[in-house]
């Protein structure tokens, strides 16, 4: 196991059953987590003073917010945290900054708001699966 735990979440179920797993990992093996919020940006496009940009604005406050508070509850338990929030297609953000940051590992809900089909992954995950070069561990 590598010392950087990369945890990509949306707040949904799934992903919060993944930053419990990554606070578990990080504590069994002194690493640091590293918390994600992609703004995804597919669905938007990058604002440009338009309706489009009142929602990009909230979901990146809302993607802060999350990702401060997992940073809250990481230093509650010891766990050393790094937060990040940017914009892009979710799966093409995650693999990027699990590579700037090399991330021994990728933990992940295996389904997100956008996806929530019981019993199938969802796009991102699947998509991270199959092409982060490095391990990926759903929950």
């Amino acid at each position: 196991m590598d010392d950087t735990i990369l945890v990509p979440t949306d707040g949904s179920d799934p992903a919060n059953r993944a930053v419990e797993h990554g606070f578990e990992l990080a504590e069994r093996f002194d690493a640091t987590l590293h918390a994600l919020y992609v703004v995804d940006t597919r669905r938007y496009g990058e604002p440009a003073l338009s309706s489009a940009e009142i929602v990009v604005q909230e979901l990146e406050e809302d993607g802060t917010a999350l990702v401060a508070e997992i940073v809250e509850r990481a230093d509650n338990r010891g766990v050393a945290v790094e937060a990040h929030v940017c914009h892009g297609a979710p799966h093409e953000e995650t693999i990027d900054y699990a590579d700037e940051v090399n991330a021994g590992l990728v933990v992940m809900g295996y389904q997100s708001h956008s996806h929530p089909i019981e019993g199938r992954m969802g796009s991102v995950p699947d998509r991270v699966t199959q092409r982060a070069g490095r391990p990926v561990l759903t929950a």
